[in-house]
């Protein structure tokens, strides 16, 4: 009876420790460590693999130029690269997620095998043991003096599997891999050490672990067939969408390489796709309209720039040659009067050519801030002699500053005024007030004024009104032209506005 309570003690304790909540977590754990240690050799071997490579393929001394150049290589070698990082890392943890859940069913058949033997052994019923239960391989009672107590049939004759003694009561469980000569497969074994009536002994359990071989020889042997395949796939999809994608970029680069100075009317094809190659099409005749703008302004400008310097060379030539031809001197002072008069409009002209090639280079002038109050007040003193003097209004208090360069503002100002000075009848206006942040300068005349269809068109190069401002009149038709041009390097604007009488030209400027 005391042999009896004592085994069923035993059993209790055994099953109570195989089935109980520490039991369960440090299996967990365990099993746990075992898949992130496998997972993590698998991933050491294929970054030192990785590593291997690309410290072979930086010893190469022709690498960098063996790289594609295009934009379709580069895109689909990149693609490719990043899919095949992605790929080896699924493979990796795919592979070591089906090892892990082999391995868990294989230690849990095991694991059922040892506690079923250890209920035995706790009870003393050694002879007969029963076969190994399906799912387990085999079985081994191994006593406290290292002698094997019992075992399965095909274990017969064999040595204890460990040289560990068990050395205290209870039930310990730990799993371990071993190199058996049974079958051609790795084992998985589990131990469990219990008391009994002659003392503690220590059940070893395995099972085969083909099925997880047989896996991962399967699942490896697919993916290194599957995984280049799908590589090709992905390089040939990102070659033919790349070549697709950068086929309008290609023709857009076909067409400007064949526009000339003299094709800026040809343009780009502009794909239906609205996307980014679609605005950069957009932009590209965008730009193409100002260079032909620009361009067809520069031939007009020069050829109305040889227009008006042809006609004084023609003037002071004709008084030359009357000059030589007549040796007069009676007539030689109104010819040199003319002669000078006719050089002096060349040097002017040829004056306002350079300013406006200095302009349309944006040609940067030094800044100073300037009082703007002061040089209205001085340009309108100097011209009271004039027979349209001009009456120049300023605000009281502190003086308007602006900055800009001296010689560019006056320049602004005096265009202005002659132009206000040559189409005046009686009197030419130049207001000066401070209006939201800006320094506004009013020019007015009471001459024929600008009709409102050419208040832009009196700002061209050699623009003229066909009634009002003749060549007879004076001016080449670039002082406006100057003077918007002046206003926009100095920040500002110049427009011409309505009046109620004659002309009003508007110059508004930043304040300094």
């Amino acid at each position: 009876m005391a042999e009896s309570g004592a085994g069923a003690g035993a059993l209790g304790r055994a099953v109570r420790g195989v089935r109980g909540v520490p039991y369960g977590l440090t299996v967990l754990g365990y099993r746990l460590r075992s898949a992130a240690r496998r997972a993590g050799r698998r991933l050491g071997r294929v970054t030192a693999w990785c590593g291997r490579v690309a410290s072979w393929l930086g010893q190469l001394p022709g690498l960098r130029r063996c790289l594609p150049r295009s934009v379709r290589g580069r895109a689909t070698l990149g693609a490719t690269a990043v899919v095949a990082v992605a790929l080896g890392a699924a493979s990796v943890a795919l592979v070591g997620l089906l090892d892990a859940n082999l391995w868990e069913n294989a230690e849990s058949a095991a694991g059922q095998q040892a506690t079923a033997v250890a209920a035995l052994a706790a009870a003393g019923r050694f002879d007969p043991l029963p076969p190994p239960a399906h799912g387990a391989d085999f079985y081994q009672v191994v006593g406290a003096d290292g002698r094997v107590l019992a075992a399965s049939p095909n274990l017969a004759g064999r040595p204890a599997l460990s040289p560990k003694r068990p050395v205290r009561t209870g039930t310990e469980r730990s799993t371990w891999d071993t190199g058996l000569p049974h079958g051609e497969h790795r084992q998985r074994v589990v131990e469990v050490t219990t008391g009994t009536p002659q003392g503690l002994v220590t059940v070893f359990a395995g099972t085969s672990l083909r099925d997880a071989d047989a896996v991962d020889d399967t699942t490896t042997a697919s993916l290194a067939v599957g995984v280049p395949l799908l590589l090709l796939t992905v390089a040939l999809v990102t070659w033919r969408v790349t070549g697709r994608a950068l086929g309008p970029v290609e023709a857009i680069r076909a067409e400007v390489a064949e526009i000339t100075d003299r094709d800026l009317h040809r343009r780009v094809p502009v794909p239906a796709s609205q996307d980014e190659i679609a605005r950069l099409a957009a932009t590209m005749n965008a730009t193409l309209d100002r260079l032909e703008a620009a361009g067809a302004r520069q031939r007009r400008f020069i050829a109305d720039a040889s227009h008006e310097l042809r006609s004084p060379i023609t003037v002071l030539r004709t008084q030359l040659e009357v000059a030589l031809a007549h040796p007069d001197p009676a007539l030689w002072t109104e010819l040199v009067t003319g002669a000078l008069e006719d050089t002096t409009r060349l040097q002017a002209l040829a004056a306002d050519l350079l300013l406006l090639a200095r302009l349309d280079a944006a040609e940067p002038a030094p800044v100073t801030p300037v009082d703007l109050t002061e040089l209205v007040r001085e340009l309108a003193e100097a011209r009271r002699g004039d027979p349209h003097p001009v009456a120049a209004t300023t605000p009281p208090g502190p003086p308007v500053t602006v900055l800009a360069n001296p010689l560019w503002l006056g320049r602004l100002v005096t265009n202005l005024l002659d132009n206000a000075q040559r189409y005046a009848e009686t009197r030419v206006g130049l207001d000066l007030r401070v209006a939201d942040g800006l320094a506004v300068l009013t020019v007015t005349d009471d001459g024929p004024g600008i009709p409102a269809a050419d208040r832009e068109r009196v700002f061209e190069r050699f623009a003229r009104l066909d009634d009002a401002r003749s060549r007879e009149e004076g001016g080449a038709g670039l002082g406006l032209a100057i003077a918007r041009e002046l206003a926009g390097c100095l920040g500002g604007r110049l427009t011409a506005e309505e009046a109620p009488r004659g002309a009003r030209l508007v110059a508004r400027l930043p304040l300094a």
